[in-house]
């Protein structure tokens, strides 16, 4: 098999992953990401009946505003996430499933989720969030382990004879 076929059916099975635990449903839709080496395309989609509620990718109009925006790198995924985050807020959606497909969450990709998060769709919880959650957990056990791994007091020793 030459590299190419293996490439893909590597890719195939990674979206398999992803996609087992994430099902879009019309109050919370699935947010899946699209990226060519030009452009970026995400939608919001409803699972349960097949349709795609709000789209947006780099060649929009709203997004590639007087053309001049080059579509493959960061700030036009921003401009993206932003844009389906204002469209999603129209039609009433506030949380998303964020689906990556067989992509790394990094780069172009975090951009766009970071993006739409920001703007106000509820698809990631930011790395910011995670720490202070982190944080709390940790701060929060630490006494707990203390008492529960505290060694019991010495009993006395029996003077010997």
């Amino acid at each position: 098999m030459d590299h190419q076929k293996e490439k893909h059916l590597r890719q195939l099975r990674r979206r398999r992953h992803v996609r087992r635990k994430i099902v879009g449903t019309p109050e919370r839709p699935r947010l899946s990401v699209h990226r060519s080496s030009k452009h970026i395309y995400a939608q919001l989609i409803d699972d349960l009946s097949g349709v795609t509620l709000a789209s947006s990718s780099s060649l929009a109009p709203a997004v590639k505003g007087d053309g001049k925006l080059y579509g493959g790198n960061k700030k036009a995924a921003a401009l993206v996430g932003k844009n389906l985050a204002e469209v999603a807020k129209q039609k009433g959606i506030a949380k998303a499933a964020f689906d990556r497909g067989h992509y790394r969450y990094h780069g172009r990709v975090k951009a766009l989720a970071e993006a739409a998060n920001a703007a106000g769709l509820l698809c990631c919880e930011p790395q910011e969030r995670k720490k202070v959650k982190l944080a709390a957990q940790t701060k929060a056990e630490a006494p707990a382990k203390v008492e529960a791994g505290a060694k019991p007091a010495k009993k006395e020793k029996k003077p010997k004879e």
